[in-house]
């Protein structure tokens, strides 16, 4: 299992055009059979910051996710409202065990 942490920071003004266009995303990632879990958070006391956490079952299975086109109109939709660059922490999964999900 990869777990990747999506850290992004969005202009005041695109917050909710930001929240729109990553559900949409987020809807569409988790019917891709590679993706476990995908979350979309807002931190509580600075609403122009985000985190995408999204669970792959196989490494295969992230760069898939970047092939396909809700994601490439996520990116290219969301591009300009980014306050600065999004950057992404990859993790291991240790527990659950990831065979057990």
């Amino acid at each position: 299992m990869l777990v990747v942490h999506v850290h992004v920071r969005i202009k005041p003004e695109s917050i909710a055009e930001f929240r729109l266009a990553t559900i949409e995303n987020a809807r569409a990632s988790i019917q891709e059979s590679g993706i476990a879990r995908f979350d979309v958070i807002e931190q509580q006391d600075d609403a122009t910051r985000f985190v995408l956490i999204e669970a792959y079952r196989t490494p295969d299975a992230a760069a898939a996710h970047k092939e396909t086109a809700h994601y490439a109109k996520w990116r290219d939709a969301v591009a300009p409202m980014m306050a600065q660059p999004r950057q992404s922490v990859k993790y291991n999964s240790v527990f659950p065990d990831p065979e057990g999900w």
